[in-house]
Formats: structure tokens, sequence, C-alpha cells
């Protein structure tokens, strides 16, 4: 086996259910070093205390949860509530304060462990920018920056539209996609849409697997009551870390924002590159290969 990666967690748990989906992958793999999780946008206390339900169910009461940005860098906020806070109630969890600590604790351990920090963003981009607005030497002491968001290649009808994490908070993503990352794992939509199992068989596998993924269950409840499905987009990029050949990567030049006031708003677009590019953007993926990995993780999890 590799070595283990350390490895940050920044995530909206709460709304779209597959980030909790994708903590339970990081909590039963054996070389995730999970060094802290940090929340963002509207109720981070909330998305705080599910984080810590579900890290609990796994038997790891000790991974640090900090609480991040609750609004964007600019614009509105398009996410206000956590709705699957509602199943919070029904597990053990810590209670946590509004107060942003999640900035000041990314900074602090990424500078004593500069290049080898692996920072997984899984939400709005919010708290990242501030981290490296904060600390701009912050970019370029971690090893890798690897994330779910934005839409790179067209669909069938030549369009590419934007995606909800980079809508959030778009000015914050123009400001991290222009950060001298050494290495940036860009998994859009686009790929991830590829990535999408039946509600009835998510039931079935998450009660027969049990462990964080029990938790994860009851939380789900909450989103089949208006999804019939769930689209593994975040446990896909959480997948990639550890198995970068679950996707095709293409590199690119850049990565561009669009930040004005028309429908184009959040879109994101890329220019070409050569082979050595520090930007890799998922252009494949292939989906029996991710699932066949990602129930293989959970299944084999043994309780610390």
């Amino acid at each position: 086996m590799e070595g283990r990666v350390p490895l940050f967690l920044d995530t909206d748990i709460g709304s779209d259910i597959d980030d909790a989906v994708a903590l339970a992958y990081l909590l039963c793999h054996p070389r995730c070093e999970l060094l802290g999780i940090t929340t963002v946008t509207g109720e981070p206390d909330k998305r705080a205390s599910l984080a810590d339900a579900i890290c609990r169910a796994a038997g790891r009461n000790e991974v640090p949860i900090h609480v991040g940005a609750h609004l964007p860098f600019l614009g509105s906020q398009r996410q206000p509530e956590a709705p699957q806070a509602e199943a919070l109630g029904r597990w053990p969890h810590r209670s946590f304060s509004r107060e942003n600590t999640a900035v000041a604790f990314l900074r602090e351990t990424i500078r004593k462990h500069p290049g080898e920090i692996t920072l997984l963003t899984i939400g709005p981009l919010t708290n990242i920018a501030l981290l490296f607005a904060l600390d701009p030497e912050i970019p370029a002491m971690l090893k890798q920056l690897v994330m779910m968001g934005g839409r790179f290649f067209p669909d069938e009808q030549g369009r590419i539209g934007a995606e909800w994490n980079i809508v959030c908070d778009a000015w914050s993503a123009a400001r991290v996609f222009t950060s001298e990352v050494p290495r940036l794992l860009a998994v859009g939509l686009d790929v991830t849409l590829r990535c999408r199992m039946p509600a009835a068989e998510c039931k079935e596998r998450f009660h027969a697997i049990g462990g964080p993924l029990k938790p994860v269950a009851d939380m789900a409840e909450v989103w089949f009551r208006h999804a019939d499905s769930i689209t593994f987009h975040d446990p896909l990029a959480a997948a990639v870390v550890f198995e970068p050949t679950l996707c095709r990567f293409e590199p690119a030049d850049y990565v561009k924002v669009k930040l004005g006031n028309d429908d184009s708003f959040g879109e994101t677009s890329i220019k070409p590159s050569g082979l050595n590019s520090p930007i890799q953007v998922a252009a494949d993926v292939n989906p029996d290969a991710f699932f066949t990995h990602y129930f293989d993780v959970v299944a084999h999890y043994r309780h610390p």
C-alpha cells in the first residue's frame, strides 16, 4: 500500500447529500490522514455538527472540525440553510459557534507541514479565497488542491453552463483559480454527472454497509424528498486523490470564471495547455470503476 495522504476537507455538507457520502469515504479510506474538516456557506455551524455526527459514527471523534465563512465574498447567499441538519437530533454530535475559526486553522496547519497537504474542496470556495488572500504564501505551500467545481466541456447541444459550487461564490472561485498552487485537479460537473445511482440502490447499500454511512443514510432521507437518485459529484473528487486514473485529465493553462451580470455568470472556461501544466481538468470518467472503488473502500472499513 502507498503512503498515507495528509488531507483537509472543505465542505458545504448539509445541502446536497454527496458531501456526506464523500466524508464517509474519506473516513474509511486506509490512506486518508484526515487532518481536519472546515465548513462553508449558510449555517456553517450546523454543517460542522453534521460532519461531527458522521465522524462519531466512524469512531473518529478526534478529527478537528472548524466553522468557516457563512456568506460569499461578494453577492447574495444562495444556500442560507443546511436542510439535512434535521437529522441531527437522532445522532450524537457536538454543537459549534458561528465564529470563523476555519481560516486560521488551515493557515496554521499548512504552515507546519509545507509541501505535504492535499486540500480537497467540495463546496463554495469562500474559505479558500480568504485563506489565500490572508496569507499569499499558502498556495505554494500545499502539495495539491483537488476540487469538485466548475463545468469545462460542452454538452451534446454545445452548451457548458455554470456549476453550483462556483456560482455560490464566483469571485472567490476566480481568486482561487488564479493562485499558484503546485498542482490543481478540477473535477467538473460535466464528468461527475455520469456517476449517478438510484435512491433505492443507495439506501440498500448504505444500510448494508453501516458504519459512517448510517447517519449518511438518515441524512439522505431528507435529500430523497425531492430527488430520486444521488449523483456522486464530491465522492468522485475525493476518490481521484487516491486513484487519479479513475478520471482522464487534460492540462490547461488557466481556468477563467465569468463574473458578468448575464446568464453566463459563474461559467468556467479553460485554455488547453501542454503536458507540464500544473492545472489538470477531468475530461472523462469510468463510472463502473469509480463505484467499484467507492464501495470497496467503505465496505472494508474497520472501526479503530
